[in-house]
């Protein structure tokens, strides 16, 4: 099938990738010019496992190719998908702008049938404005072709967007007409062949399943940061805790792991873009309100544990930070909580020497170039002459450090843990101040 893909970001780009491979031909727009050759060199603008190589399989078959004409991606495309960003706006709802220029551009250009499909997170009724936005633009034109709007909303994690492509749990489509999802059907043949993964519905639906579905994470990721913080006032381990739970198979394992909060292009957009539709709508959605003010608050905690261990006073203290982007397998940094920590110990007059195996370039961008921000070239070079060091990514490369080697490059041995990689008894024996999050007496553990 012709596909077209405008957007070439992070959903753009792996859906088109994961299409052409699958044996489409896939054509990917996008307005950036400087961003389309880099991707026409095989400079792939993100960090995702196994994308790169898609990518140069499928542009040297022919089955991918990427351009900046947008009317060459409206002529290709039978079938184009949306897959644009959708910017939060300063009240928290989400920036429909690139969806409806890409949407008029489409009305203006098309010369035969279209499908049009919204990959994009976009609030409930946004399929509505696309194609109210379409029918004007071809009215304008005194054309009248033939076109349909769906909705399919991603659901794919950064650092496994390739295997969520590729073998999805389920594939969401929002349409009403009997042709278009056999059209839909026919796209996404080559993922739905072990057994029926598609789920349909109307637009309406499709697009609030989107913004339930990350809500409901981010529910439960809040969910078990509070109980953390309710372990450690009471002396409860929250390891303990998090299995008793987990071996529920109501509950099961799944993010109910606490940390330093969650962060992402996702979860904190999402929500407070689910909140601004129930807001509209005149429905207080307090449960929303609650899972971003304790994640608001759940980011602030280890640099609380920091200032607090040096009894407030961290003035020209050196910390070494392992992780930066918010999430492993990922060189996203958005609402990261490493972002938090870093701007809390600077305001204090601290230093952070930090390592991250893929998100350096990333805070290289975001911060520049300061002199209270050092980008080390491996773990260990992080740790050396550092007050302590603090772990805000679960990284794997972080799981079985060498303590030994810690204990001799930290000037004092104290580990500041967002995310509970460690066991608390065998930090003691080993002789570390370690703190993590709520390990109730284990909170501090001091040999």
């Amino acid at each position: 099938m012709k596909i077209a893909i405008f957007g070439t970001g992070y959903v753009g780009l792996v859906t088109g990738t994961c299409l052409a491979d699958a044996g489409h031909n896939v054509l990917c727009i996008d307005i950036d010019d400087a961003k389309i050759e880099r991707l026409k060199q095989g400079d792939i603008p993100i960090y995702e496992p196994g994308l790169e190589n898609l990518v140069e399989e499928n542009c040297r078959s022919g089955q991918l190719a990427f351009a900046s004409d947008v009317e060459q991606g409206v002529d290709h495309g039978n079938i184009i998908f949306i897959a644009v960003g959708t910017p939060p706006n300063e009240d928290g709802s989400a920036d429909l702008k690139y969806v409806l220029d890409v949407a008029k551009t489409i009305g203006n250009l098309m010369k035969n049938d279209k499908v049009v499909v919204g990959k994009s997170t976009v609030p409930v009724g946004t399929c509505a404005k696309v194609q109210e936005v379409i029918k004007d633009s071809m009215l304008a034109r005194g054309v009248d072709f033939d076109f349909d709007v769906v909705s399919n909303p991603e659901f794919l994690k950064e650092g496994a967007a390739v295997n969520d492509f590729m073998k999805p749990d389920r594939i969401v489509v929002g349409c009403g007409k009997e042709s278009t999802r056999a059209l839909m059907r026919e796209v996404y043949m080559p993922f739905n062949r072990n057994h029926d993964r598609m789920v349909f519905m109307d637009n309406l639906s499709a697009e609030l399943t989107k913004y339930a579905a990350n809500a409901m994470l981010a529910t439960k990721i809040s969910f078990m940061n509070e109980i953390a913080n309710i372990a450690e006032q009471v002396g409860a381990d929250i390891e303990h805790v998090r299995q008793g739970i987990g071996s529920d198979p109501r509950i099961g394992y799944q993010f109910i792991y606490p940390g330093c909060g969650y962060g992402g292009s996702c979860f904190p957009k999402d929500v407070k873009a689910l909140k601004r539709t129930a807001d509209e709508v005149g429905y207080n959605a307090e449960l929303l309100i609650a899972v971003e003010a304790v994640n608001g608050r759940q980011k602030t905690k280890l640099p609380n544990m920091v200032k607090q261990h040096f009894n407030g006073d961290i003035k020209g203290k050196t910390f070494a930070l392992w992780g930066l982007a918010f999430k492993p397998q990922t060189d996203d940094m958005r609402e990261a909580s490493s972002l938090v920590l870093m701007e809390e110990l600077w305001a204090g007059g601290a230093i952070i020497k930090a390592y991250d195996p893929e998100a350096m370039d990333e805070a290289q961008k975001i911060y520049g170039n300061r002199s209270d921000l050092i980008l080390m070239g491996t773990k260990e070079a992080a740790l050396s002459n550092a007050d302590a060091l603090i772990i805000c990514t679960e990284w794997k490369m972080f799981r079985a450090p060498d303590f030994d080697l810690i204990n001799n490059e930290l000037k004092s041995p104290v580990i500041f843990d967002g995310r509970n990689l460690f066991e608390p008894s065998q930090l003691k024996k080993r002789g570390f101040t370690y703190y993590a999050i709520g390990r109730g007496d284990s909170l501090q553990v001091t040999p």
